[in-house]
């Protein structure tokens, strides 16, 4: 069996990229490290209110999903990961 490797600057040249996810414009704008993960936020959808360490209410922010590259026994990329399609623009 071959080993799956993903070095975590191959990641960080996914951020700013526009894909589709589950039929959704996205775009790719953070990496978690640690869990080797990737977050997404949805350009079609409204902001939600994000709040502060008090709990107020202070600024909208997109909306976001977060994605696994590897599945649970880390020896695969995630279906979530493989479902993602590039943007295409005209």
């Amino acid at each position: 069996m071959s080993e799956l490797i993903i070095s975590i600057e191959q990641l960080r040249g996914l951020i700013g990229l526009q894909v589709v996810y589950e039929g959704e414009d996205c775009r790719v704008i953070e990496i978690i490290e640690d869990k080797l993960s990737i977050v997404l936020a949805h350009e079609g959808r409204d902001s939600t209110i994000q709040s502060d360490q008090h709990g107020h209410a202070r600024r909208k922010v997109p909306q976001t999903t977060i994605i696994p590259v590897l599945n649970s026994t880390g020896d695969e990329f995630s279906q979530q990961f493989l479902c993602l399609e590039l943007f295409e623009t005209l």
